[in-house]
């Protein structure tokens, strides 16, 4: 376990200790929004938050009620706390920093290198560089997730188990291979099944909501 991902896992296990009481009932599944600064992954982050019965109320529509449960375009977003190499979280960011450069993955410089004149092969490697720095966020707010089911802390709090649905907008769809892969099955049963509906129809319904934002 590195310093980094064990402070992911108690800073955001306070996180949600601090989701207001009156809407521990309400809550009926957690995101963890996946974005980064300016689009630089060297600046990633993770807001926590959840969403609510009464938010959905207020979506639904009857043609399709898994639309609004399930699809985060149309969950509450905002005013979330946040985790990762941002201002939000002074302790995580020197822990993230330290963590990829063990890794051989952080850079220097401009983080839009791709306008910067560089030649081919030091372009192709800040490309391949920027690619891990993605890959090892992600996996490393899957683990979140799992720790949060793992060692019954959700539970705990909420009375209940709840599916923790992962997103990352830039890359819709990904959401199913990365809540499959935070979750027990049994805690996603309902997103998998309207997931597979959706696929059976040959929409990707999040893809489509994102399209319509201005």
């Amino acid at each position: 376990m590195t310093p980094f991902r064990q402070h992911l896992r108690t800073a955001g296990e306070a996180v949600i200790r601090r989701f207001p009481d009156s809407l521990r009932s309400e809550i009926y599944a957690l995101s963890f929004r996946i974005w980064r600064i300016d689009g630089d992954e060297r600046h990633p982050y993770v807001a926590i938050g959840y969403n609510t019965e009464t938010q959905y109320g207020r979506e639904t529509y009857p043609e399709d009620p898994g639309e609004a449960r399930w699809n985060y375009a149309l969950w509450l977003l905002d005013g979330f706390e946040m985790l990762g190499n941002v201002p939000e979280d002074p302790v995580g960011s020197p822990l993230y920093v330290d963590e990829v450069k063990e890794l051989g993955i952080w850079f220097d410089g401009d983080y839009d290198f791709y306008a910067m004149d560089l030649p081919e092969e030091a372009e192709a490697e800040l490309d391949a560089k920027s690619d891990l720095l993605q890959l090892h966020f992600h996996d490393c707010v899957i683990d979140l997730a799992r720790h949060l089911h793992t060692d019954g802390i959700l539970t705990e709090i909420f009375g209940r188990d709840l599916p923790v649905v992962v997103f990352d907008m830039d890359f819709p769809g990904w959401e199913i291979e990365a809540t499959e892969a935070a979750n027990p099955p049994a805690a996603i049963a309902d997103f998998m099944a309207w997931q597979r509906e959706a696929a059976d129809e040959g929409a990707t319904r999040t893809e489509e909501f994102l399209a319509e934002e201005p």
